[in-house]
């Protein structure tokens, strides 16, 4: 029997006349630079929730005072929900001493894990967490990946909404820990203040882009901050949506660029279970390999890169894309794995040092090709050549990764149904 996934109402018009609301056990990045209205948005989801009846955390960095001000400005009686145990404030302080830990990140982790424990302790219904920015200047972006993916789940498990909170990226170094965060994320909502507009009477606009459901597409509308009203958008009828390819959630350019935000993955959504999209430009998987081979170097940790290739007879044939492929293997990866897709062929990195995990991977991937008939797999199979190759001390690089793979692909080719 297939379990319905719930949409809840978000307080958010464009979120809830174009998606109809927020999945419960989903979770949200919102976005926005100072002055954009991201913790107005936040105390409307938190009220949102408190008028539905359901308990929203709301962690915060900011004095129970100023956050009942701002709550006031758009005529939210928190002391009220606060009262009725409704919306639960917990002030967070930012880790000041960070750089005189020893070590940074397991510093960050560490803040990363509280977050957790004080969810198990209250069991909400939401949380918000405004702002998770000064708890993500990790140095290792796979560690923050695994932290964030970590905490998410074990929040998710519970069915609990959640919406982060972060600022604009402003450098190439912070674009990538925020682009790390979205990939494990169910959706965006990216504030982008008008040039040249400041204080509560400022304009901008508000994209919504999916990463996982929300098949609608991405929208976008104008928003303005009113007194006593919070964010309004100009929502409009049939707006029109786009379709976007997998990629980063930000397009190339500078900081304070006029970017929008794209989708991370691809829009359907599978009627079972909800699998992480985790597929990387070439760019970032160069980064992620490094990283990886970094932290081989130093703690031995083993780590496999798996080559799937798809002959290009078998499109001819009519019998398989690279896209189906492509989305057959992300059915059948771990949320850990990293992918990367590359002309012919999808290339996986594989953390986990069993075989049996990879012998279990490709198994998975023949049961989520588009067809199960005997036949068609038998046919499919022979335009599929897998190749498994374990770092090992003679790897340097990612060039000497793709390099060995290019080279051993040449001479030996393991079909995906002998593997």
């Amino acid at each position: 029997m297939k379990k319905k996934i719930q949409l809840l109402p978000s307080g958010i018009s464009l979120v809830d006349n174009n998606w109809g609301g927020l999945y419960r056990g989903g979770t949200y990045l919102l976005i926005g630079s100072r002055k954009s209205g991201r913790t107005l948005l936040g105390l409307q989801f938190a009220m949102e929730c408190a008028v539905q009846k359901e308990v929203c955390l709301y962690f915060t960095s900011m004095r129970p005072k100023d956050l009942m001000i701002q709550a006031a400005s758009i005529d939210f009686d928190l002391q009220h929900y606060m009262n009725q145990n409704l919306i639960i404030v917990v002030r967070v302080a930012p880790p000041s001493d960070l750089y005189e830990a020893g070590n940074p990140d397991e510093f960050l982790v560490e803040y990363m894990n509280d977050i957790v424990t004080v969810v198990d302790q209250y069991q909400p219904n939401k949380i918000v967490f405004d702002e998770l920015t000064p708890f993500i200047g990790f140095n290792n972006l796979n560690l923050l990946q695994d932290v964030f993916m970590r905490t998410t789940e074990s929040i998710e498990d519970n069915g609990i909404t959640s919406l982060f909170i972060v600022g604009e990226p402003a450098t190439p170094l912070a674009e990538s820990i925020v682009n790390a965060l979205a990939a494990y994320a169910t959706g965006v909502v990216y504030l982008q203040k008008k040039e040249g507009e400041a204080g509560i009477s400022g304009t901008g606009v508000m994209t919504i882009t999916p990463n996982i459901g929300h098949t609608e597409g991405q929208f976008k509308a104008n928003y303005s901050i009113e007194p006593y009203k919070g964010i309004t958008v100009e929502v409009k009828k049939n707006q029109a949506h786009t379709h976007t390819n997998p990629s980063n959630f930000a397009s190339s350019g500078t900081a304070g660029s006029d970017r929008k935000y794209k989708s991370l993955a691809e829009m359907d959504l599978p009627e079972e279970n909800i699998s992480i999209p985790n597929y990387y430009s070439i760019n970032d998987f160069y980064l992620i390999l490094n990283n990886q081979i970094a932290l081989y170097k130093s703690t031995g940790q083993i780590f496999t890169i798996i080559s799937i290739r798809l002959d290009q007879a078998a499109e001819k044939a009519g019998l398989l894309t690279i896209t189906q492929l492509q989305n057959a293997i992300r059915l059948s990866t771990d949320k850990k794995d990293k992918l990367c897709v590359l002309n012919d062929k999808v290339v996986i990195l594989v953390t986990k040092e069993d075989q049996k995990n990879i012998v279990n991977l490709i198994a998975k991937v023949k049961s989520n090709l588009p067809d199960n008939d005997p036949n068609y797999i038998k046919n499919v199979l022979q335009f599929i050549s897998v190749y498994a190759l374990k770092v090992d001390q003679n790897i340097q690089t990612a060039e000497d990764i793709f390099q060995q793979l290019s080279t051993d692909e040449a001479k030996e080719k393991n079909q995906l149904g002998f593997y």
